[in-house]
């Protein structure tokens, strides 16, 4: 009888071993938080050169500290929103306000969360080579036939282009807005600066085009691009609580202009991929980063 108690306390010891074991969270497995499957984050992104820069940095501290796969989904701005709304979409990085994206935040305002600042000092307006001699709005008026009645502009659903046709129209001008892609809108500025040509485009820092050409943002006495805008990361409804360390990360995430600059420029002007150049300055600048980890995690750089 007694070796009989024995043996069932013996099972019983290893079930509960066993419990044990299974509550243990792969996060926390062998002492290493990155540890385990923790599942995908999929992070929306249009083609523009400061949210690319901020997703790749995401990505990679995601997936090489934290221990997250991250999928990304290179989308227009309009389908983005409307996906973190539906809760498709976990996040978007690089909102811009207060004007830029309001029309946006408006409509979903009661269907995400913003997590706050990633980045301040943006501006935005049209912008033309230095060598022109105009200085602002004011001076296209009667003069549009210089640039052939035609601004280049950038995606058909981005922010910039609304506030642009506004621009417009409380201005008289006699000109048209292109649709096309941040691509096609550098193509064509590098183009007209290569032959010395007159254009108009739509402009905005932080873009590595200010760091490649000089170039000067038209005067908006009517303030129609308004003044600074900031850029915030936004989440869709209930990642805090299905991933906090990762809603944590993207709240703590937050570089200075200058930072993000040179991050957009080193990609421009480098012949290695985006995400080789922003592996590269996270390695450079490893103490910024560190900071926004949650804690526990240490910073790996591959």
């Amino acid at each position: 009888m007694k070796m009989k108690r024995i043996i069932v306390l013996c099972i019983a010891l290893v079930l509960i071993a066993g419990l044990l074991a299974g509550c243990t969270s792969p996060q926390t497995e062998n002492g290493d938080p990155s540890a385990g499957d923790k599942g995908t984050v999929k992070i929306g992104y249009v083609n523009w050169v400061d949210v690319i820069a901020l997703t790749n940095l995401a990505t990679i501290v995601l997936e090489d500290t934290m221990g997250y796969e991250v999928q990304p989904i290179l989308a227009d701005l309009a389908p983005i929103y409307a996906s973190i709304a539906s809760g498709e979409t976990d996040a978007y990085l690089g909102t811009w306000l207060p004007l830029t994206h309001a029309a946006q935040m408006d409509r979903y305002k009661d269907e995400l969360e913003n997590l706050g600042l990633v980045y301040e000092e943006g501006v935005m307006g049209l912008t033309v080579p230095a060598y022109m001699a105009i200085d602002s709005i004011e001076d296209l008026v009667g003069n549009e036939d210089i640039v052939n009645g035609e601004i280049v502009g950038i995606d058909a659903g981005a922010g910039m282009m609304g506030i642009t046709e506004d621009a417009i129209k409380e201005y008289g001008l006699n000109m048209k807005l292109l649709k096309g892609s941040d691509v096609t809108m550098t193509a064509l500025l590098d183009q007209a600066i290569k032959n010395n040509e007159p254009i108009v485009v739509t402009g905005w820092k932080p873009h590595w085009k200010f760091a490649r050409y000089d170039l000067k943002i038209l005067e908006d006495s009517k303030g129609i691009f308004g003044g600074e805008e900031k850029a915030y990361n936004i989440v869709r409804l209930g990642l805090s609580e299905d991933m906090p360390e990762v809603t944590e990360f993207l709240t703590k995430m937050y570089l200075t202009i200058d930072q993000l600059q040179e991050i957009i420029y080193m990609m421009e002007s480098s012949e290695e991929d985006a995400k080789t150049v922003v592996r590269n300055w996270i390695k450079e600048n490893a103490d910024t980063v560190s900071k926004w980890l949650p804690e526990g995690y240490t910073l790996k750089v591959e």
